[in-house]
């Protein structure tokens, strides 16, 4: 068994802007996260994800970056990201940084100069093309809306953006602009991080030529992924990257890799082939989308869920790592998603915590997840801050959808239902700022809020933290194998992990009916311990079928 501390630990990732505001002007700030790091610790977290803090325009909230070795004025400056760093090992937590270099934004210095003529010499940092009979140069279009590629007059060329027209995708076949990120990627490391969260990774080796992509029907434009994800010569990038890089420290690294499937992530994770550590897959977190995407609503079913986490477990078991999450500043929060935000808040907050952190992985935990935040439905579209469900919305509009359609899809799917401000307490706008918030705090924040969390020992953040510990005291949660159980029960989720002569039970009711649990034969006669769950157990002296109330997760510890 090969043992690290990365597959020991439990991550939790901070969305800076909507953290925790220090100086009153609405901005979640690095101060904030300072002020609030002992309850992280409290928590029981081992890793800290911090989402992008370094200079930008903004224009998708930090992810296009103008300036790779600066902060953002609006986050604090460099000392003040150096006291975090400081009080984050101070008190025994590690701290990885988003490393975002599919693409930079268009305010970069390398942007400004290879826009200037076609014989600049960063001119070759991005991907410019003439255009093709008055057009774009391939169909492509941007996962926010329109063409991936915009004109620009200087040059009469076209650049390409998978994602906003500010965020121009860097050139990887350029090894120059490699040895320039491989130079950053170790000027962070030697400042004393523990590691990179690496934004859309597997997108930046481009198939050659830049095909077409096929147009589904009623798109105006090409899906161009299968020529930009996982791409030729991506492994050969990765390897590069860990050979000049990342081999030479003790860190961990996960990679976000949408079109990734159980194949391609041995590939990346496998140890020997000295890629990542892991990485973030979305297969999970896209079977409630209809064949037109994301904004396409369509009901989970749970045995699809089930079959596929098990896909996941299973392929990763002995080569590579699972990353586990439902959550993160891409998603809508899980408790309104998969759960039952109203009646069963609690409970089913709880019992989907259970499903992930009791598989093999590491685990991820996203801010406000701890304490059941949920999802909001703001009344208007001006309310709503994102780009990407901006963009949607203004091309629907174009289209002559219905407003309700285009707003219940927002409800349902919106980034930013995972971007409303961290609710720290019951007083104005959560606890989070004593100014106006950038985006509205959820109104529900004067019941759902860390203080009382805290105070209840009920409640879901006392779970988590409770989940957290399990993880530290039995090895079998971190290392044991994986096995389903009743893959076609439409209602329950159980699996059992397999560990030294222990078994460890996971029984969780997925829906708010009570069906009737099976025991596992071999299981029945064997002594156990109940670890944890989100109902009174009552205990008796043969372990036997039972039944499931709504939303319940149960968690057993059986000795051979």
């Amino acid at each position: 068994m090969n043992k690290q501390w990365w597959k020991e630990s439990v991550v939790y990732q901070i969305y800076p802007r909507s953290f925790m505001d220090s100086n009153g002007d609405g901005i979640g700030d690095l101060k904030g996260i300072i002020s609030r790091l002992d309850y992280l610790q409290g928590l029981g977290i081992d890793v800290i994800w911090l989402s992008p803090v370094y200079k930008s325009p903004n224009d998708d909230n930090g992810y296009d970056i103008s300036d790779y070795q600066d902060i953002m004025s609006d986050f604090g400056n460099m000392s003040d990201w150096e006291e975090l760093l400081d009080g984050i090992h101070k008190r025994g937590m590690k701290m990885i940084m988003d490393l975002v270099v599919n693409h930079s934004s268009d305010e970069h210095a390398w942007f400004m100069e290879s826009r200037k003529s076609k014989d600049n010499p960063y001119r070759d940092y991005y991907i410019w093309r003439p255009g093709k009979d008055g057009k774009e140069p391939n169909n492509w279009g941007s996962f926010f809306s329109g063409s991936a590629w915009k004109y620009d007059e200087t040059t009469d060329e076209y650049f390409l953006h998978i994602f906003s027209q500010k965020q121009p995708d860097l050139n990887w076949e350029n090894p120059k602009l490699r040895t320039e990120v491989y130079d950053m990627m170790k000027w962070w490391l030697d400042k004393g991080i523990d590691g990179f969260r690496m934004d859309v990774i597997n997108f930046i080796s481009k198939e050659e030529g830049l095909p077409d992509g096929e147009i589904s029907p009623g798109n105006k434009y090409g899906d161009g992924s299968s020529h930009f994800m996982n791409g030729p010569r991506i492994h050969e990038f990765l390897q590069e990257m860990n050979k000049e890089v990342l081999s030479k420290y003790d860190i961990m690294s996960v990679g976000e890799m949408p079109g990734s499937n159980p194949e391609t992530a041995r590939l990346y994770t496998d140890s020997d082939r000295k890629e990542v550590n892991m990485l973030f897959q979305f297969e999970h977190v896209d079977l409630d989308s209809g064949p037109g995407g994301k904004w396409n609503l369509k009901p989970l079913d749970l045995v699809d869920l089930k079959r596929n986490l098990t896909k996941w477990q299973e392929a990763l078991e002995t080569v590579g790592w699972n990353s586990l999450y439902f959550c993160n500043h891409d998603q809508p929060r899980v408790v309104s998603r998969f759960g039952n935000d109203q009646e069963y808040r609690v409970q089913s907050a709880k019992m989907l915590a259970t499903i992930i952190h009791m598989m093999k992985g590491t685990p991820y935990v996203y801010q406000g997840e701890e304490i059941g935040m949920t999802n909001v439905p703001f009344a208007t579209i001006d309310d709503y801050r994102d780009i990407e469900t901006l963009n949607f919305y203004k091309e629907k509009i174009a289209e002559n959808v219905p407003v309700e359609n285009i707003m219940r899809s927002i409800y349902v799917k919106g980034r930013d239902n995972a971007r409303t401000p961290m609710q720290w307490d019951d007083s104005d706008h959560g606890g989070f700022t004593e100014g106006t918030p950038w985006i509205k705090v959820n109104p529900n924040y004067k019941e759902i809020n860390v203080k009382n969390a805290l105070e209840n020992q009920d409640s879901v953040y006392h779970y988590y933290r409770n989940l957290i510990k399990l993880r530290k005291d039995h090895e079998i949660i971190v290392y044991g194998k994986y096995q389903l159980l009743n893959e076609n029960h439409p209602e329950i989720f159980a699996y059992t992990r397999e560990y030294n002569g222990q078994t460890l039970l996971t029984v969780c009711n997925f829906y708010g009916g009570t069906p009737s649990f099976e025991v596992p034969a071999g299981l029945k006669q064997l002594p156990y311990n109940r670890l944890l769950g989100n109902y009174e157990w009552h205990a008796s002296d043969t372990f036997d079928n039972f039944e499931l109330k709504p939303y319940e997760a149960q968690v057993f510890l059986f000795e051979k």
